[in-house]
């Protein structure tokens, strides 16, 4: 199969952990062990989440006296990416001797007029108290909200429309090539009517991603992957219970939070919907499990998985 995961950030820096650069490749070589098993069996692109890492970046450039003003978001993008993007192509060239590996930096395609930058939802570093949030908020002209029993700061997340490089990608993978790409969703852009480029301040969601690419691609599976078993319905309340397989229709009939679950569902429901395939989430250590069907949360137009064409 032709297969899409969409790794998430805190699967490389987890809620409360320092930003130390040795802490995350440690925790890169961790998801490469499961990740290079896909790889052995099925053609993989890879995408990844940097929320965290925008963060820690941003907070530097914002307390740089060197500079007259901040990086701007889709630079620091960009950055970020070239950063996970090393780590994760040196971890994949040391697990698949033999194998070519390719990790690119990429850009997203938005719509200037994306009502997203009107209402900034997207989480992006690290977490804080109220006090020392508002207090960041005040110093670098940022807008906070809650997430959970924290506050983090928050950007633009527009929508995707489609990877900038996709025929690349497409030729590399067709060419056997494991792909590492849009990560964090991609450097977002807009073109103007000449047809030119250019960045703009925002973090687009790497699953929405994952899934616009997933579809471009014509992959078989798109998997996000975290450090959850599987979606819980009710979550938090004595009725909480496990989804194993299911319909988009099933999971647009429950209402999921905008911060953390809802942009999975989306992705997910908006990949089914599109191609007739199959999404998937579930745990990072559990991929192999979750493509034949025994783990994760399972999204198929008729809840039923493995199809007899993938076995």
């Amino acid at each position: 199969m032709r297969v899409l995961v969409a790794l998430g950030g805190n699967a490389l820096m987890r809620r409360g952990d320092k930003p130390d650069a040795e802490l995350q490749m440690g925790n890169v070589a961790v998801a490469v062990k499961t990740l290079a098993q896909v790889a052995e069996r099925h053609e993989l692109i890879i995408t990844h989440g940097n929320g965290p890492q925008v963060g820690v970046l941003a907070l530097e450039s914002a307390g740089d006296p060197n500079l007259s003003k901040p990086y701007p978001l889709d630079t620091i993008g960009a950055e970020t990416q070239g950063m996970i993007g090393y780590w994760m192509l040196q971890a994949l060239q040391n697990a698949l001797p033999g194998r070519q590996v390719l990790s690119m930096v990429t850009q997203t395609l938005v719509s200037a007029v994306d009502p997203a930058f009107d209402d900034p939802t997207k989480f992006v570093g690290q977490v804080y108290d109220q006090a020392e949030a508002e207090k960041l908020a005040r110093e670098n002209g940022w807008i906070v909200k809650p997430d959970g029993q924290y506050w983090r700061r928050v950007v633009p997340s527009p929508m995707p429309q489609r990877v900038v490089e996709t025929r690349l990608i497409r030729k590399s993978v067709r060419d056997g090539v494991v792909v590492v790409c849009a990560g964090g969703g991609g450097v977002p852009v807009i073109r103007d009517s000449a047809g030119r480029l250019s960045g703009v301040e925002a973090v687009i969601d790497k699953d929405l991603t994952g899934s616009v690419l997933a579809e471009a691609l014509e992959c078989d599976a798109f998997l996000i992957l975290t450090d959850v078993p599987r979606i819980m319905k009710d979550f938090g309340t004595p009725q909480q219970a496990e989804i194993g397989h299911t319909t988009p229709y099933e999971l647009r009939a429950i209402d999921f939070p905008a911060g953390s679950m809802g942009p999975k569902v989306e992705a997910m429901c908006r990949f089914v919907e599109t191609t007739g395939d199959m999404a998937a989430v579930g745990k990072l250590d559990q991929a192999l499990e979750i493509l034949d069907g025994t783990s994760g949360t399972i999204v198929t137009p008729n809840a039923t998985w493995p199809l007899a064409s993938t076995l």
